[in-house]
Protein backbone atom coordinates (compact mmCIF):
# COMPACT_ATOMS: atom_id res chain seq x y z
CA UNK A 1 0.00 0.00 0.00
CA UNK A 2 1.35 3.48 -0.79
CA UNK A 3 2.01 5.85 2.07
CA UNK A 4 -0.94 8.04 3.05
CA UNK A 5 1.13 10.51 5.05
CA UNK A 6 1.72 13.46 2.74
CA UNK A 7 4.43 14.81 5.07
CA UNK A 8 6.48 11.62 5.16
CA UNK A 9 9.99 11.86 3.70
CA UNK A 10 10.79 8.60 1.96
CA UNK A 11 13.91 9.80 0.15
CA UNK A 12 12.31 10.67 -3.19
CA UNK A 13 14.60 13.67 -3.65
CA UNK A 14 17.64 12.11 -1.97
CA UNK A 15 18.38 8.89 -3.90
CA UNK A 16 21.99 8.91 -2.73
CA UNK A 17 20.96 8.12 0.83
CA UNK A 18 17.78 6.16 0.06
CA UNK A 19 17.91 2.59 1.28
CA UNK A 20 21.34 2.91 2.86
CA UNK A 21 22.04 1.44 6.31
CA UNK A 22 22.78 4.94 7.58
CA UNK A 23 19.36 6.20 6.50
CA UNK A 24 17.74 3.65 8.78
CA UNK A 25 20.26 4.25 11.57
CA UNK A 26 19.45 7.97 11.62
CA UNK A 27 15.67 7.87 11.18
CA UNK A 28 13.18 9.25 13.69
CA UNK A 29 12.61 5.79 15.13
CA UNK A 30 16.37 5.39 15.60
CA UNK A 31 16.51 8.68 17.50
CA UNK A 32 13.64 7.61 19.76
CA UNK A 33 15.45 4.32 20.36
CA UNK A 34 18.63 6.22 21.27
CA UNK A 35 16.81 8.61 23.62
CA UNK A 36 15.19 5.66 25.38
CA UNK A 37 18.60 3.98 25.64
CA UNK A 38 20.01 7.15 27.19
CA UNK A 39 17.19 7.34 29.75
CA UNK A 40 17.58 3.70 30.72
CA UNK A 41 21.36 4.07 31.00
CA UNK A 42 20.94 7.05 33.32
CA UNK A 43 18.69 5.14 35.72
CA UNK A 44 21.02 2.13 35.70
CA UNK A 45 24.01 4.36 36.43
CA UNK A 46 22.18 5.94 39.36
CA UNK A 47 21.17 2.53 40.66
CA UNK A 48 24.80 1.40 40.57
CA UNK A 49 25.66 4.29 42.92
CA UNK A 50 22.72 3.70 45.22
CA UNK A 51 20.84 6.75 43.90
CA UNK A 52 17.93 4.61 42.65
CA UNK A 53 16.60 1.16 43.52
CA UNK A 54 17.73 -1.72 41.35
CA UNK A 55 14.06 -2.45 40.67
CA UNK A 56 13.67 1.06 39.22
CA UNK A 57 16.56 0.48 36.82
CA UNK A 58 15.01 -2.79 35.71
CA UNK A 59 11.58 -1.21 35.22
CA UNK A 60 12.92 1.74 33.23
CA UNK A 61 15.10 -0.49 31.06
CA UNK A 62 12.16 -2.79 30.33
CA UNK A 63 9.80 0.06 29.49
CA UNK A 64 12.43 1.69 27.28
CA UNK A 65 12.82 -1.54 25.34
CA UNK A 66 9.19 -1.45 24.19
CA UNK A 67 9.87 1.00 21.38
CA UNK A 68 6.66 0.18 19.50
CA UNK A 69 4.54 1.88 22.15
CA UNK A 70 6.12 5.31 21.50
CA UNK A 71 4.38 7.13 18.63
CA UNK A 72 7.04 9.07 16.75
CA UNK A 73 4.62 11.40 14.97
CA UNK A 74 2.77 12.16 18.22
CA UNK A 75 6.07 12.92 19.95
CA UNK A 76 7.03 15.29 17.13
CA UNK A 77 3.78 17.21 17.36
CA UNK A 78 3.93 17.45 21.15
CA UNK A 79 7.56 18.59 20.95
CA UNK A 80 6.39 21.92 19.52
CA UNK A 81 5.21 23.08 22.94
CA UNK A 82 8.55 22.32 24.62
CA UNK A 83 11.00 22.87 21.77
CA UNK A 84 12.47 19.37 21.85
CA UNK A 85 11.22 15.75 21.74
CA UNK A 86 12.69 14.65 25.07
CA UNK A 87 9.98 16.20 27.24
CA UNK A 88 7.03 14.35 25.65
CA UNK A 89 9.09 11.17 25.49
CA UNK A 90 9.88 11.38 29.21
CA UNK A 91 6.16 11.73 29.93
CA UNK A 92 5.37 8.62 27.88
CA UNK A 93 8.27 6.66 29.36
CA UNK A 94 7.23 7.63 32.89
CA UNK A 95 3.70 6.37 32.22
CA UNK A 96 5.06 3.12 30.82
CA UNK A 97 7.27 2.59 33.87
CA UNK A 98 4.39 3.37 36.23
CA UNK A 99 2.42 0.53 34.71
CA UNK A 100 5.15 -1.80 35.95
CA UNK A 101 6.22 -0.12 39.18
CA UNK A 102 4.64 3.10 40.37
CA UNK A 103 7.54 3.94 42.67
CA UNK A 104 10.07 3.34 39.90
CA UNK A 105 8.43 6.01 37.75
CA UNK A 106 9.88 8.71 40.03
CA UNK A 107 13.37 7.73 38.86
CA UNK A 108 12.79 8.37 35.14
CA UNK A 109 14.98 11.26 33.94
CA UNK A 110 15.81 12.11 37.55
CA UNK A 111 18.31 14.99 37.74
CA UNK A 112 18.85 15.27 33.99
CA UNK A 113 17.93 17.97 31.52
CA UNK A 114 16.53 17.43 28.05
CA UNK A 115 19.81 18.33 26.38
CA UNK A 116 21.61 15.61 28.34
CA UNK A 117 19.36 13.00 26.81
CA UNK A 118 19.17 14.34 23.25
CA UNK A 119 22.92 15.02 23.02
CA UNK A 120 23.66 11.53 24.31
CA UNK A 121 21.13 10.08 21.90
CA UNK A 122 22.72 12.00 19.04
CA UNK A 123 26.11 10.56 19.89
CA UNK A 124 24.60 7.07 20.04
CA UNK A 125 22.96 7.57 16.66
CA UNK A 126 26.23 8.84 15.19
CA UNK A 127 28.21 5.93 16.63
CA UNK A 128 25.75 3.42 15.18
CA UNK A 129 25.56 5.20 11.84
CA UNK A 130 29.33 5.33 11.43
CA UNK A 131 29.69 1.54 11.55
CA UNK A 132 28.41 0.93 7.99
CA UNK A 133 30.24 4.04 6.77
CA UNK A 134 33.53 2.68 8.06
CA UNK A 135 32.80 -0.72 6.54
CA UNK A 136 32.03 0.79 3.14
CA UNK A 137 35.15 2.96 3.21
CA UNK A 138 37.15 -0.16 3.98
CA UNK A 139 35.55 -2.01 1.07
CA UNK A 140 36.30 0.87 -1.28
CA UNK A 141 39.91 0.97 -0.08
CA UNK A 142 40.25 -2.77 -0.67
CA UNK A 143 38.90 -2.50 -4.21
CA UNK A 144 41.16 0.45 -5.00
CA UNK A 145 44.18 -1.41 -3.64
CA UNK A 146 43.49 -4.22 -6.08
CA UNK A 147 43.10 -1.78 -8.96
CA UNK A 148 46.32 0.01 -8.05
CA UNK A 149 48.28 -3.21 -7.89
CA UNK A 150 46.84 -4.47 -11.18
CA UNK A 151 47.46 -1.19 -12.98
CA UNK A 152 50.70 -0.20 -11.28
CA UNK A 153 52.34 0.53 -14.62
CA UNK A 154 49.33 1.22 -16.85
CA UNK A 155 50.15 4.56 -18.53
CA UNK A 156 47.57 7.36 -18.55
CA UNK A 157 47.74 11.05 -19.31
CA UNK A 158 48.30 13.22 -16.28
CA UNK A 159 46.06 16.27 -16.52
CA UNK A 160 46.57 19.68 -14.91
CA UNK A 161 44.19 22.62 -15.35
CA UNK A 162 42.12 20.33 -17.64
CA UNK A 163 45.02 19.82 -20.11
CA UNK A 164 47.45 16.98 -20.74
CA UNK A 165 50.55 17.63 -18.65
CA UNK A 166 52.91 14.63 -18.38
CA UNK A 167 52.25 10.89 -18.33
CA UNK A 168 51.40 9.12 -15.09
CA UNK A 169 49.94 5.70 -14.34
CA UNK A 170 46.43 4.63 -13.49
CA UNK A 171 47.89 2.71 -10.57
CA UNK A 172 49.16 5.95 -9.05
CA UNK A 173 45.77 7.59 -9.53
CA UNK A 174 43.94 4.63 -7.96
CA UNK A 175 46.29 4.41 -5.00
CA UNK A 176 45.75 8.13 -4.43
CA UNK A 177 42.02 7.52 -4.18
CA UNK A 178 42.74 4.69 -1.77
CA UNK A 179 44.86 6.99 0.36
CA UNK A 180 41.89 9.34 0.70
CA UNK A 181 39.61 6.45 1.69
CA UNK A 182 42.08 5.45 4.40
CA UNK A 183 42.44 9.05 5.59
CA UNK A 184 38.67 9.32 5.93
CA UNK A 185 38.44 5.94 7.64
CA UNK A 186 41.10 6.85 10.18
CA UNK A 187 39.50 10.17 11.06
CA UNK A 188 35.99 8.79 11.33
CA UNK A 189 37.19 5.85 13.43
CA UNK A 190 39.01 8.21 15.79
CA UNK A 191 35.97 10.47 16.07
CA UNK A 192 33.66 7.53 16.67
CA UNK A 193 35.84 6.25 19.51
CA UNK A 194 35.75 9.68 21.16
CA UNK A 195 32.00 10.39 20.89
CA UNK A 196 31.02 11.35 24.45
CA UNK A 197 27.97 10.96 26.60
CA UNK A 198 26.37 14.16 27.87
CA UNK A 199 25.36 14.72 31.49
CA UNK A 200 25.37 18.02 33.30
CA UNK A 201 21.91 18.77 34.57
CA UNK A 202 20.29 22.16 34.26
CA UNK A 203 23.47 24.24 33.89
CA UNK A 204 26.32 21.76 33.71
CA UNK A 205 27.02 21.44 37.45
CA UNK A 206 25.33 18.06 38.11
CA UNK A 207 23.85 19.76 41.18
CA UNK A 208 20.47 18.05 40.95
CA UNK A 209 22.05 14.64 41.47
CA UNK A 210 23.67 15.88 44.68
CA UNK A 211 20.33 17.32 45.80
CA UNK A 212 18.45 14.08 45.22
CA UNK A 213 21.16 12.13 47.04
CA UNK A 214 20.94 14.45 50.02
CA UNK A 215 17.14 14.24 50.01
CA UNK A 216 17.42 10.47 50.12
CA UNK A 217 19.66 10.74 53.17
CA UNK A 218 22.96 9.88 51.51
CA UNK A 219 26.24 11.15 52.95
CA UNK A 220 27.53 14.19 51.09
CA UNK A 221 30.01 13.15 48.41
CA UNK A 222 31.75 15.91 46.42
CA UNK A 223 32.74 13.37 43.75
CA UNK A 224 29.23 11.98 43.30
CA UNK A 225 28.62 13.79 40.02
CA UNK A 226 31.93 12.66 38.57
CA UNK A 227 31.29 9.06 39.54
CA UNK A 228 27.81 9.22 38.07
CA UNK A 229 29.15 10.70 34.83
CA UNK A 230 31.67 7.88 34.53
CA UNK A 231 29.02 5.27 35.21
CA UNK A 232 26.59 6.83 32.78
CA UNK A 233 29.17 6.90 29.99
CA UNK A 234 29.99 3.25 30.65
CA UNK A 235 26.30 2.31 30.50
CA UNK A 236 25.86 4.04 27.15
CA UNK A 237 29.10 2.72 25.66
CA UNK A 238 30.20 6.26 24.85
CA UNK A 239 33.33 8.08 25.97
CA UNK A 240 33.38 9.88 29.33
CA UNK A 241 33.66 13.65 28.79
CA UNK A 242 35.91 15.78 30.96
CA UNK A 243 33.16 18.40 31.24
CA UNK A 244 29.51 18.65 30.32
CA UNK A 245 29.54 20.09 26.82
CA UNK A 246 26.14 21.76 26.48
CA UNK A 247 27.80 24.84 24.96
CA UNK A 248 31.26 23.36 24.41
CA UNK A 249 30.44 21.78 21.06
CA UNK A 250 33.81 20.31 20.15
CA UNK A 251 32.35 16.77 19.87
CA UNK A 252 29.89 17.90 17.23
CA UNK A 253 32.52 19.97 15.42
CA UNK A 254 34.96 17.05 15.37
CA UNK A 255 32.27 14.74 14.04
CA UNK A 256 31.13 17.01 11.24
CA UNK A 257 34.70 17.92 10.38
CA UNK A 258 35.45 14.24 9.79
CA UNK A 259 32.22 13.90 7.79
CA UNK A 260 33.23 16.88 5.65
CA UNK A 261 36.66 15.37 4.98
CA UNK A 262 35.01 12.08 4.06
CA UNK A 263 32.57 13.78 1.71
CA UNK A 264 35.46 15.59 0.04
CA UNK A 265 37.54 12.42 -0.26
CA UNK A 266 34.63 10.59 -1.84
CA UNK A 267 33.98 13.63 -4.03
CA UNK A 268 37.53 13.54 -5.41
CA UNK A 269 37.03 9.91 -6.44
CA UNK A 270 33.71 10.79 -8.06
CA UNK A 271 35.08 13.85 -9.87
CA UNK A 272 37.85 11.82 -11.50
CA UNK A 273 35.52 8.98 -12.47
CA UNK A 274 33.06 11.44 -14.00
CA UNK A 275 35.81 13.07 -16.03
CA UNK A 276 37.46 9.85 -17.20
CA UNK A 277 34.16 8.22 -18.14
CA UNK A 278 33.17 11.02 -20.54
CA UNK A 279 32.40 9.61 -23.99
CA UNK A 280 35.31 11.41 -25.66
CA UNK A 281 37.76 10.20 -22.98
CA UNK A 282 36.39 6.74 -22.20
CA UNK A 283 39.20 5.62 -19.90
CA UNK A 284 36.85 4.39 -17.17
CA UNK A 285 33.27 3.20 -16.88
CA UNK A 286 30.92 2.27 -14.06
CA UNK A 287 30.22 -1.44 -13.83
CA UNK A 288 26.50 -0.91 -14.28
CA UNK A 289 25.71 2.58 -15.50
CA UNK A 290 22.33 4.19 -15.10
CA UNK A 291 19.74 4.55 -17.83
CA UNK A 292 18.65 7.75 -19.52
CA UNK A 293 14.92 8.49 -19.86
CA UNK A 294 15.43 9.83 -23.39
CA UNK A 295 18.62 8.29 -24.83
CA UNK A 296 18.78 4.47 -24.83
CA UNK A 297 22.46 4.38 -25.76
CA UNK A 298 23.63 6.05 -22.54
CA UNK A 299 25.07 4.34 -19.47
CA UNK A 300 25.29 7.22 -17.04
CA UNK A 301 27.84 7.19 -14.18
CA UNK A 302 25.05 7.37 -11.61
CA UNK A 303 27.00 6.35 -8.50
CA UNK A 304 29.72 8.91 -9.17
CA UNK A 305 27.02 11.50 -9.81
CA UNK A 306 25.32 10.85 -6.47
CA UNK A 307 28.65 10.96 -4.65
CA UNK A 308 29.47 14.28 -6.34
CA UNK A 309 26.12 15.64 -5.16
CA UNK A 310 27.01 14.73 -1.58
CA UNK A 311 30.38 16.45 -1.83
CA UNK A 312 28.59 19.67 -2.78
CA UNK A 313 25.98 19.52 -0.02
CA UNK A 314 27.93 18.53 3.08
CA UNK A 315 30.11 21.69 3.35
CA UNK A 316 26.98 23.85 3.57
CA UNK A 317 25.59 21.68 6.35
CA UNK A 318 28.92 21.79 8.18
CA UNK A 319 28.88 25.59 8.19
CA UNK A 320 25.67 25.53 10.24
CA UNK A 321 27.18 23.07 12.70
CA UNK A 322 30.43 24.97 13.11
CA UNK A 323 28.40 28.08 13.84
CA UNK A 324 27.06 26.25 16.88
CA UNK A 325 30.46 26.58 18.52
CA UNK A 326 29.57 30.18 19.31
CA UNK A 327 26.74 29.14 21.64
CA UNK A 328 25.94 31.45 24.53
CA UNK A 329 25.64 30.83 28.30
CA UNK A 330 25.52 27.36 29.86
CA UNK A 331 22.78 26.16 27.53
CA UNK A 332 21.85 27.97 24.31
CA UNK A 333 18.63 29.05 22.64
CA UNK A 334 18.61 28.11 18.99
CA UNK A 335 22.24 27.12 18.42
CA UNK A 336 21.67 23.62 19.81
CA UNK A 337 18.32 23.24 18.06
CA UNK A 338 19.87 24.25 14.73
CA UNK A 339 22.25 21.29 14.88
CA UNK A 340 19.76 18.46 14.78
CA UNK A 341 18.72 18.27 11.14
CA UNK A 342 22.03 19.32 9.50
CA UNK A 343 23.94 16.73 11.52
CA UNK A 344 21.52 13.96 10.63
CA UNK A 345 21.55 14.98 6.97
CA UNK A 346 25.36 15.05 6.89
CA UNK A 347 25.46 11.54 8.34
CA UNK A 348 22.92 10.34 5.81
CA UNK A 349 24.62 11.93 2.83
CA UNK A 350 28.04 10.57 3.75
CA UNK A 351 26.55 7.17 4.54
CA UNK A 352 24.90 6.99 1.13
CA UNK A 353 28.04 8.21 -0.64
CA UNK A 354 30.22 5.65 1.13
CA UNK A 355 27.78 2.93 0.10
CA UNK A 356 27.91 4.15 -3.49
CA UNK A 357 31.71 4.36 -3.43
CA UNK A 358 32.01 0.75 -2.29
CA UNK A 359 29.80 -0.35 -5.19
CA UNK A 360 31.49 1.97 -7.67
CA UNK A 361 35.04 0.87 -6.94
CA UNK A 362 34.15 -2.81 -6.87
CA UNK A 363 32.66 -2.65 -10.37
CA UNK A 364 34.84 0.03 -11.96
CA UNK A 365 35.82 -0.85 -15.53
CA UNK A 366 39.29 0.24 -16.68
CA UNK A 367 40.11 0.74 -20.38
CA UNK A 368 43.92 0.74 -20.82
CA UNK A 369 43.66 0.94 -24.62
CA UNK A 370 41.78 4.22 -24.44
CA UNK A 371 44.30 5.49 -21.93
CA UNK A 372 47.10 4.66 -24.37
CA UNK A 373 45.25 6.24 -27.31
CA UNK A 374 44.66 9.43 -25.36
CA UNK A 375 48.35 9.66 -24.51
CA UNK A 376 48.97 10.09 -28.22
CA UNK A 377 46.37 12.83 -28.61
CA UNK A 378 49.05 15.55 -28.60
CA UNK A 379 51.42 13.70 -30.95
CA UNK A 380 54.22 13.57 -28.41
CA UNK A 381 53.84 17.03 -26.90
CA UNK A 382 52.98 15.43 -23.55
CA UNK A 383 56.62 14.38 -23.28
CA UNK A 384 58.13 17.83 -23.88
CA UNK A 385 59.28 18.13 -20.25
CA UNK A 386 61.57 15.14 -20.71
CA UNK A 387 62.93 16.45 -23.99
CA UNK A 388 63.64 19.85 -22.46
CA UNK A 389 65.80 18.23 -19.78
CA UNK A 390 67.71 16.04 -22.24
CA UNK A 391 68.25 18.77 -24.82
CA UNK A 392 69.34 21.31 -22.22
CA UNK A 393 72.21 19.02 -21.28
CA UNK A 394 73.21 18.67 -24.95
CA UNK A 395 72.77 22.15 -26.47
CA UNK A 396 72.09 24.46 -23.55
CA UNK A 397 68.89 25.44 -21.78
CA UNK A 398 68.04 28.52 -23.85
CA UNK A 399 68.65 26.93 -27.22
CA UNK A 400 66.77 23.79 -26.14
CA UNK A 401 63.73 25.83 -25.12
CA UNK A 402 63.70 27.73 -28.43
CA UNK A 403 64.07 24.54 -30.48
CA UNK A 404 61.27 22.82 -28.58
CA UNK A 405 58.99 25.83 -28.91
CA UNK A 406 59.51 25.97 -32.67
CA UNK A 407 59.06 22.22 -33.05
CA UNK A 408 55.93 22.21 -30.92
CA UNK A 409 54.31 24.94 -32.99
CA UNK A 410 55.24 23.12 -36.19
CA UNK A 411 53.78 19.85 -34.85
CA UNK A 412 50.47 21.51 -34.01
CA UNK A 413 50.19 23.59 -37.18
CA UNK A 414 51.21 20.83 -39.60
CA UNK A 415 49.71 17.86 -37.74
CA UNK A 416 52.96 15.97 -37.32
CA UNK A 417 54.44 14.14 -34.37
CA UNK A 418 56.88 15.99 -32.13
CA UNK A 419 59.86 13.78 -32.92
CA UNK A 420 59.39 14.44 -36.64
CA UNK A 421 59.13 18.17 -36.03
CA UNK A 422 62.29 18.11 -33.91
CA UNK A 423 64.25 16.35 -36.65
CA UNK A 424 63.64 19.42 -38.77
CA UNK A 425 65.39 21.61 -36.23
CA UNK A 426 68.99 22.48 -37.15
CA UNK A 427 71.49 20.70 -34.95
CA UNK A 428 69.05 18.31 -33.28
CA UNK A 429 69.83 15.33 -35.50
CA UNK A 430 73.52 15.76 -34.73
CA UNK A 431 73.01 15.31 -30.98
CA UNK A 432 69.98 12.99 -30.95
CA UNK A 433 69.87 10.01 -33.36
CA UNK A 434 66.42 9.14 -34.69
CA UNK A 435 66.09 5.98 -32.57
CA UNK A 436 67.01 7.87 -29.40
CA UNK A 437 64.63 10.68 -30.27
CA UNK A 438 61.75 8.24 -30.80
CA UNK A 439 62.56 6.56 -27.50
CA UNK A 440 62.53 9.90 -25.69
CA UNK A 441 59.11 10.80 -27.12
CA UNK A 442 57.47 7.52 -26.06
CA UNK A 443 55.00 8.61 -23.34
CA UNK A 444 54.86 5.14 -21.80
CA UNK A 445 58.52 5.44 -20.83
CA UNK A 446 58.19 8.60 -18.75
CA UNK A 447 56.42 7.67 -15.53
CA UNK A 448 59.17 8.68 -13.13
CA UNK A 449 58.71 7.10 -9.69
CA UNK A 450 55.03 6.29 -10.23
CA UNK A 451 55.53 2.55 -9.74
CA UNK A 452 57.63 3.00 -6.62
CA UNK A 453 55.08 5.43 -5.19
CA UNK A 454 52.31 2.90 -5.78
CA UNK A 455 54.32 0.21 -4.01
CA UNK A 456 55.00 2.45 -1.04
CA UNK A 457 51.40 3.59 -0.76
CA UNK A 458 50.13 0.01 -0.88
CA UNK A 459 52.26 -0.82 2.15
CA UNK A 460 50.00 1.46 4.20
CA UNK A 461 47.48 -0.62 6.08
CA UNK A 462 44.38 0.42 7.93
CA UNK A 463 40.90 -0.18 6.60
CA UNK A 464 42.37 -2.37 3.87
CA UNK A 465 45.24 -4.84 3.67
CA UNK A 466 48.10 -4.79 1.19
CA UNK A 467 46.95 -6.95 -1.76
CA UNK A 468 50.53 -7.84 -2.62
Amino acid sequence: MPSTDAAEDLGLLSPGQAGSPVEAATGDAAYVRAMLDAEAALTRAQAALGLAPAAAAQAVTAAAAETARYDVRDLALRARSSGNPVIPLVADLTAAVAERDRQAAAHVHRGATSQDILDTATMLVAARALEPVLADLGSAADALARLAAEHRDTPIAGRTLTQHAVPTTFGLKAVGWRSLMLDAHERLAAVRAALPAQLGGAAGTLAAFHAFAEADGATADPDLGLRLLAGYAAETGLAEPTLPWHTLRTPVADLVGALALTAGALGKLAADVLLLSRTEIGELGEGSGGRSSAMPHKANPVRATLIAATARQVPALVSVLYAGLAAEDERPAGAWHAEWQPLRQALRLVGGAARDAAELTEGLRVHPRRMRDNLDATDGLIISERLAAVLAALIGRGEARQALSRASRRAVEQGMELDEALRQEPGIAAVLPQDRLRELTDPTQYAGSAGALVDRALRRTGAAQDPT
